[in-house]
């Protein structure tokens, strides 16, 4: 059998073992493979991205999930790929191009996308290799690329046959604009963020030269140079009589009409709002609803236009704010100033302020696709775990609003539309080569590519295909992904899948939540918080920071994470690597197989083989259903707590014994119980968990791995309540005996007999040796009833009482010395609590919680101190 180690040296195991299994081929699945179908795709990460911690836990999940699926003799694939990420990918390049004193208009377009392929091919794979560091066991010769041959093509098809079916369309409405950028952006390219600001309000005089006006309120005071109307509820009693009156534009010769919409609330502000639809998305049903006037007050760089009037056009946005403000304060119209803090979006790429604007851009019609996904998930065809997931999905496909799909940026994939020389527009399959016909400039938003991802990276790239891969493995089995792009991502990949495969994408959809520090605080450079899983890995190992990601993932909730929790999970590698190793000393060969007969097994056999039966259902069930936390916790307290401090120490007695046939018995199960563990953890711990099993299989690699044995399926006949019961009254006794040592100060070395009356005197008779040896002792004799006698101290354990001779065991002045210090500084925490709890002030004033915990705290001291006084009385009683 192999030697291993002293010490599990994940630096020297991790690297070697990752290529074995990749040069074998164990990624790797063919259609034709046989087995069930099982299917993952990667959420593709950004070709600029390197591996952050939330990327760690998403790929964990996904290995977990698709290692046991292989384990489980399916015909398993995972299928990696990246993401050509338009705008992030187009601002790294730009930010290269300016180092180096230049930009693209300078190069051009074509110039520019060969810089940024070339930028593509030197660093887009950085974070595919990262994941391999992970474990990660994605099948890596099926890597597809969202900007590659076969998924354009597919883009280009969806595109072009959804302006066929009049479900794609050019027009003019309010999206999302960054002037940084200079391009349209999707709502999660959007990032909101609280910011301290101005509310200001003002009067617009009425226009009849009538003394008063209508107060409103706005954040962005620049706005009312586009303002059309003024909106007031229709059941709002103060200006029921004022709807259909008009105000005058005080920088500008026009007048703006009250009108009545359902959409205000009159219980904020003065209850009149001002109604500017060019630059707000809820003003701009309102100006449709009233066929208000579109007036467009800035240009792509957020600069005001001509059409503002004189006095403030070519002013930036924020220049204009003031100006405006202070206009409106030299007229009189000027309100309350307050300060005010309120959500603003920026450009999750830039930072830049984003401004709702009007645009002449490509939309996608939503409705009818919405309402499809939106069926499936209804009929369960696609189901989120956890569960909760399901009604904020269903609210965002009920209220889905059209989706700009253009961005004016060089880097993607390019609008299949051609503009003719006298107006005209056609959409095509093909490039167009005509005269004086040009290419839309714009490309696809990023995401309409990646909602293909389920199906394209199969081999679909038009209605009509029909590849090995899609007939095997479409629709995928399972999508891991955060709950946070459900909507964004989960939702659209949902509805253009139903829409040209008429099947769903997936059958689950598995959310993780976000990893954040250990207090719950979102990670962030400028917290100081930040965890870069790669230096985990160097440091503690693949397994341990896998582990320590799972423990705390439980389905659709933020996951903790602090490096001494890893540190934790590298301790307890290392206590499966030393399980491992001691059982594979003491193995002498013996290799997992057939169990013995029932009758010849101990009863430690019986107990270990029960809890494994009951911790494999347990565990099984828990995989099964994606609860990572309780498959982390249930193989931790097992290996650690019930396999390694009890099994493996009661084993001793016969593996160091004299009875030959004992031993061997020890032998056979103790190698089928590791086998098993090894199957359970491996998908979780894969490499520590594969070194061991080759070791205990005599496996030599390559195909012939841990990977690909099958998971664990034993029967529930080896349930035997009868003997945990058993062992567990020699655990108590054990347990009794060792906390007995410790309150008394006796040396673990230190051997004494016990004399125990039991309710089970047969159990104990018969398993003495194990109960010797495990809790240090030179004897154990059962009585019928324990006799009082003087020097002596009696233990209670769960069938009945211990007797211990302390003499020679204990230096009882010493010990006496010791425990009246303990009682001592015990009464004094006791005297200052209950000091607190007198003062009625603090019990008045402080939260109840903490008088509480004062309250709790008296009660555990007052314990302490009584437990205290009967050892010293006890003592003292042995003293005279």
């Amino acid at each position: 059998m192999t030697e291993l180690p002293s010490a599990y040296d994940p630096a020297a195991v991790e690297p070697d073992l990752y290529l074995d299994w990749e040069r074998a081929g164990l990624f790797h699945a063919e259609p034709d493979d046989p087995g069930e179908p099982f299917s993952i795709v990667i959420p593709p990460p950004n070709v600029t991205g390197s591996l952050h911690v939330g990327h760690a836990l998403d790929n964990t999940i996904q290995d977990v999930i698709i290692r046991r699926e292989r384990m489980l003799g399916k015909n398993a694939v995972w299928i990696p790929g990246t993401d050509h990420a338009g705008i992030a990918t187009q601002n790294v390049v730009e930010k290269q191009l300016a180092a180096e004193g230049t930009d693209r208009a300078s190069l051009g377009r074509e110039a520019f996308l060969e810089r940024v392929w070339a930028f593509k091919e030197e660093s887009g794979g950085t974070i595919l290799r990262q994941l391999r560091k992970l474990g990660a066991s994605a099948d890596w010769e099926r890597e597809v690329f969202t900007f590659d041959g076969p998924r354009s093509n597919a883009v280009r098809e969806v595109f072009v046959s959804l302006y066929e079916q009049g479900l794609v369309y050019r027009g003019e409405r309010l999206i999302n604009w960054c002037p940084r950028c200079q391009t349209a952006l999707s709502d999660i390219e959007v990032e909101h963020a609280d910011v301290d600001g101005q509310l200001v309000s003002f009067v617009y005089p009425w226009a009849d030269g009538s003394s008063g006006g209508v107060e409103v309120a706005t954040t962005r005071a620049e706005t009312m140079l586009g303002d059309a109307a003024i909106a007031v509820h229709p059941d709002d009693e103060r200006y029921r009589e004022l709807v259909g009156r008009e105000v005058r534009h005080p920088f500008q010769d026009r007048t703006i009409p009250v009108v009545a919409d359902d959409y205000v609330d009159p219980e904020f502000g003065s209850g009149a709002v001002k109604v500017t639809p060019a630059h707000d998305p809820n003003d701009h049903e309102i100006g449709q609803r009233h066929d208000l006037a579109v007036i467009d007050i800035l240009d792509d760089d957020a600069v005001t236009t001509e059409v503002v009037g004189e006095r403030f056009a070519g002013l930036d946005r924020f220049e204009a704010r003031r100006r405006v403000t202070a206009a409106l304060d030299e007229a009189g119209l000027l309100g309350e100033v307050e300060a005010y803090r309120h959500s603003v979006g920026h450009c999750s790429r830039c930072d830049t302020v984003v401004e709702p604007r009007l645009s002449l851009q490509w939309f996608v019609a939503m409705r009818p696709l919405a309402d499809r996904a939106a069926q499936a998930v209804r009929d369960g065809r696609t189901v989120f775990v956890p569960e909760a997931q399901t009604k904020p999905f269903l609210d965002w496909l009920d209220n889905l609003h059209d989706w700009c799909i253009s961005r004016q940026i060089w880097w993607g994939h390019r609008i299949p539309a051609w503009y003719g020389p006298d107006g005209q527009i056609e959409v095509s399959r093909e490039d167009l080569d005509r005269e004086g016909w040009v290419q839309d400039e714009d490309v696809l938003d990023t995401w309409f590519s990646s909602q293909l991802w389920p199906f394209s990276t199969l081999g679909w790239e038009h209605p009509d295909s029909d590849t090995p891969e899609l007939r095997t493995w479409y629709p995928t089995s399972t999508l891991v992904t955060g709950y946070d792009i459900n909507t964004f991502w989960v939702s659209r990949m949902l509805m253009i899948a139903l829409w040209f495969t008429d099947d769903v994408p997936f059958h689950t959809v598995h959310n993780h939540g976000l990893v954040r520090d250990e207090h719950g605080k979102k990670m962030s450079k400028s917290f100081g918080n930040v965890i870069d899983p790669l230096d985990l890995v160097d440091k503690y190992g693949a397994d341990a920071s896998r582990f320590a990601l799972l423990r705390s993932a439980a389905p659709g909730t933020d996951v903790p994470l602090a490096e001494e929790w890893v540190e934790g999970a590298k301790r307890f590698t290392n206590k499966v690597w030393n399980a491992g190793r001691f059982a594979l000393t003491n193995l002498d060969g013996t290799r997992p197989g057939a169990l013995p007969a029932r009758e010849q097994l101990a009863l430690e056999d019986r107990w270990i083989l029960s809890r494994l039966t009951a911790v494999r259902a347990e565990v099984d069930a828990a995989y099964g259903r994606y609860d990572w936390p309780v498959v982390a916790r249930g193989l931790y307290h097992f290996v650690w707590d019930e396999l390694a401090d009890w099994y493996l120490e009661a084993v001793k007695v016969r593996v160091y014994g004299d009875d030959q046939a004992a031993a061997e018995v020890a032998r056979r199960v103790l190698a089928v119980v590791l086998d098993e563990v090894l199957r359970l953890l491996h998908p979780m711990m894969p490499f520590v968990t594969e070194t061991l099993w080759r070791a205990l299989t005599g496996a030599d690699g390559g195909r012939d791995s841990l990977m690909v044995a099958a998971w664990p399926s034993g029967s529930q006949e080896l349930a035997d309540p009868d003997a945990e019961r058993g062992f567990a009254t020699l655990q108590s006794l054990v347990t009794e005996v060792n906390r007995f040592r410790s309150q008394n100060g006796i040396p673990p070395k230190a051997r004494f007999e016990l004399t125990v009356a039991t309710d089970e005197p047969a159990l104990l008779e018969a398993h003495a040796a194990v109960v010797c040896s495990l809790a240090g002792l030179d004897g154990l004799r059962v009585v019928d009833v324990l006799a009082e006698r003087a020097g002596t101290s009696t233990v209670q354990f769960a069938a009945g009482q211990a007797q211990v001779d302390l003499a020679g065991l204990i230096d009882v002045d010493a010990e006496l010395a010791r425990l009246r210090k303990e009682r001592d500084k015990a009464a004094e925490d006791l005297k200052r609590v209950e000091g607190k709890l007198a003062n009625d002030s603090f019990v008045e004033r402080a939260p109840a919680e903490v008088v509480q915990h004062e309250r709790d705290k008296r009660t555990r001291i007052h314990a302490s101190i009584a437990e205290l006084e009967e050892r010293i009385g006890s003592l003292g009683a042995l003293r005279g």
